[in-house]
């Protein structure tokens, strides 16, 4: 049977929603290396509102950022002092921290959001971090050499790393918590992102300027894109149909069409872009540049740059959260 309403209570519901307030835009949060700060931009505005510093605690190596699923809890490579700790962003304040050893480079949130993965580059390790205890669990040897960036497969089963020194990607039975094997690339691997709902990673390759797609379930090569001077940063939108990577040497975007494998439009940014992010629904990129000390903001729908918002020295990376 339908349910009623009359027009008093209508109109209640009416003013009610007309009153309620609207859901605020997720912040992005911006490392900066050199200044040993975190740059809190509104993307409703895109201006920074906040710079976060752990209330002077946070050291200046800042080497990558991840946030919790609720936003709540930062995570953060402070190379400076050889740990990854938790910043709360809502006090500035660092409420864990663990000892990772000496040049820890990527991290990443395993999806069911229970895991780290920190990539020990200069110690040819992944490492494992319980969220829970915040203790490291597991180190990980890796067969290549210089593993920088840390990538969970979508079923959270494995872990790839992005292995610099040897051009090559080690897969690891997160399970077995054991290297199961490596896969060849074209040159100097460094950021990656899984197309969702695909077991295809695209792979940036800073030395050969290009992209490799890489198929895991036949663990080959099945494609090499390229795209320009230095490819660093990779992201993959939600719906899968692009993929964006920075192009450090360049300082632009090339843009992906997944479908076709080619590159639809190179869009300038700053200088040395390097890791981004995507706002939750997809309509804009945030690019860091290291050496311009800005952050890029791209329209998805356009494909064009709309402003660049000053950060602090050396900014790595963005992180999007609630």
């Amino acid at each position: 049977m339908p349910v009623l309403v009359f027009p008093s209570r209508l109109a209640a519901l009416l003013l009610a929603a007309a009153l309620a307030p609207a859901q605020a835009a997720p912040f992005a949060y911006v490392p900066n290396q050199k200044s040993g700060s975190i740059s809190v931009i509104d993307t409703a505005t895109d201006t920074v509102v906040r710079t976060l510093t752990g209330q002077g605690q946070l050291g200046k190596r800042l080497q990558a950022i991840e946030a919790a699923r609720d936003g709540r809890v930062l995570y953060v490579v402070d190379a400076a002092h050889d740990a990854l700790v938790a910043l709360d962003p809502a006090t500035d304040t660092l409420v864990r921290r663990v000892a990772i050893g000496k040049e820890a480079e990527g991290v990443r949130l395993a999806p069911d959001g229970k895991t780290l993965a920190v990539c020990a580059e200069g110690q040819h390790q992944a490492l494992l971090v319980d969220v829970a205890t915040f203790a490291v669990t597991a180190r990980i040897p890796v067969q290549g050499r210089n593993p920088e960036h840390c990538e969970f497969t979508p079923d959270g089963r494995r872990l790839l790393t992005s292995n610099e020194g040897s051009d090559n990607l080690d897969v690891i039975d997160l399970a077995k918590r054991a290297s199961t094997g490596t896969i060849a690339t074209s040159g100097h691997p460094r950021g990656a992102a899984f197309v969702p709902g695909s077991t295809r990673l695209y792979v940036a390759q800073e030395g050969a300027a290009s992209v490799d797609v890489i198929d895991l379930a036949t663990r080959t090569r099945i494609a090499n894109i390229p795209t320009a001077l230095r490819a660093a940063g990779v992201t993959a939108s939600a719906d899968g149909r692009r993929v964006y990577v920075a192009n450090g040497g360049a300082g632009s975007v090339s843009v992906i069409d997944v479908a076709t494998n080619t590159v639809v439009k190179e869009i300038p940014t700053g200088q040395r872009p390097w890791n981004m992010a995507l706002t939750p629904d997809g309509s804009k990129l945030y690019v860091a540049n290291g050496r311009s000390n800005n952050v890029s903001v791209i329209d998805t729908k356009t494909l064009a740059k709309r402003v660049d918002i000053a950060v602090g020295e050396l900014p790595w990376g963005v992180v999007i959260a609630p």
